[in-house]
């Protein structure tokens, strides 16, 4: 069998992180075996959907590299295959026409609370739909009576639910647009799904599903349904727990490959292990390793995975993936030391690499002062002869290398019998303007010899 699985978010915003990570496993799982991927936009809610949502979704998948075999298909492409579905369905008896106003449903939701029952359809209209003049109706399915749908499912193990707690859903509404759990039965069948991974949120929807595909006489896919991620407060995750686009992630400097591992572990585990090559999420993903119970999403984490794939990345190729942001931040890398350099020194430093492109600002720009508490403290009349002294060191050096820097720091130190405070501190702050910089030999050989004797 050719494993083919999908993902379908709707362009009503932005791609999240929980989105993503469904994206993610069912990109896993079918580059794993070989299958095909396939991206659907469900795009039926016309009031919602927008094409700035369609392209969010586009940009954030391209960012992470999942990249799709088949689609996108677009859901409002495929209504007349939905009408033809919905027709089908009358015809054979296993759907019918509603006329029931929205008065009378209301006054049977509120008495069947009060008298403490599960609010649903009561079938009004599922044998005798009596034709209402003016009124356009829905159309209903007829879900089976009887008997129980089971569902076998990779991480919530064998689901069952009775037939008698499910009503008769809306499949089409008033003016003729099919609703949710038909189109995506359609989809799914007509797209040959052999596997739907999704959020357990959608798991009540999914004996609905069954009992569609089986009056469809369509074979059924398997189901994975991934627990929620929660913000560190246990609540589900959203917009107060901070970042939850994953562009807002590109833009604040994250690696995608770092965000994919993040996202990975998140309700997935292999033993121990944190760190994953995509070589070795596709070589050990499984749907079922994945976690039964709700994943946590912890910014700290991520930020330290984040800076590992930083400091094992080469040096040459995170000076290409920083570029843009010192770009963004207006700063002319050819006026300052090369980038290749730079991130060899820095990336220990930072986690992200707009934390880089902050941390490193004295370097391509005029300094903008000082900071004032390290001003008050380090520039004394007793910083003056070391200053002076390390000027001149710094004059006699013809090959500015790092390591001759180092040199002439501890000549200095040594010639005045001083302890390397009283030169290093000032120093620090006459380079950076703050108290804070890779080591003093890496700092000034990255400034050069005139921009450091000019700060001095």
């Amino acid at each position: 069998m050719s494993v083919v699985t999908r993902f379908p978010p709707s362009p009503t915003g932005y791609l999240h992180i929980g989105g993503a990570r469904t994206a993610l496993f069912s990109w896993l799982y079918a580059k794993k075996l070989g299958g095909q991927f396939i991206l659907r936009i469900e795009d039926t809610d016309r009031e919602r959907s927008t094409e700035e949502s369609v392209q969010a979704i586009f940009d954030g998948m391209e960012w992470l590299g999942l990249t799709y075999d088949q689609g996108p298909f677009y859901q409002t492409k495929r209504l007349e295959r939905y009408k033809e579905v919905i027709d089908q369905l009358l015809e054979q008896g296993d759907a019918y026409y509603c006329y029931c106003s929205r008065e009378r449903l209301d006054n049977l939701r509120e008495e069947q609370m009060k008298s403490g029952g599960k609010p649903k359809y009561d079938g009004h209209c599922r044998h005798k739909a009596e034709k209402v003049e003016g009124v356009n109706p829905v159309v209903r399915f007829k879900n089976p009576e009887a008997g129980e749908v089971v569902i076998k499912d990779h991480v919530r193990g064998e689901v069952t639910i009775s037939n008698a707690e499910l009503d008769d859903l809306i499949i089409a509404r008033s003016d003729g647009m099919p609703t949710y759990n038909l189109t995506v039965v359609v989809d799914d069948m007509d797209m040959g799904m052999t596997h739907v991974i999704r959020g357990d949120d959608h798991l009540n929807n999914t004996p609905r599903q069954i009992n569609i595909f089986k009056a469809l006489g369509a074979k059924l896919p398997e189901f994975a349904h991934v627990p929620m991620i929660l913000g560190e407060d246990g609540k589900r995750l959203s917009k107060r727990h901070g970042a939850v686009s994953v562009m807002q992630y590109a833009d604040d400097g994250f690696l995608p490959e770092a965000l994919l591992n993040y996202l990975v572990r998140l309700g997935w585990s292999h033993g121990d292990q944190e760190i994953f090559t995509a070589d070795e999420m596709l070589e050990l993903f499984d749907l079922d390793g994945i976690n039964k119970s709700a994943s946590s999403f912890s910014q700290d984490k991520l930020l330290w995975m984040n800076q590992e794939y930083m400091k094992q990345m080469p040096d040459a190729d995170l000076a290409v993936r920083v570029a843009p942001y010192f770009n963004k931040a207006g700063l002319d890398v050819k006026v300052g030391p090369e980038l290749e350099a730079l991130v060899a020194v820095q990336k220990e430093r930072v986690s992200t690499l707009v934390e880089l492109v902050q941390q490193s600002l004295y370097f391509y720009q005029d300094l903008q002062g000082y900071d004032e508490k390290a001003d008050k403290k380090q520039f004394k009349v007793g910083a003056i002869e070391p200053l002076e002294a390390m000027s001149a060191a710094i004059e006699d050096i013809s090959d500015w290398t790092a390591q001759n820097c180092h040199d002439a720091l501890q000549a200095t130190v040594e010639k005045l019998e001083i302890g390397f405070g009283k030169l290093g501190l000032p120093l620090r702050v006459a380079l950076t303007g703050a108290t804070a910089s890779p080591s003093l030999d890496q700092t000034m050989f990255l400034l050069g010899k005139g921009k450091t004797l000019q700060r001095i």
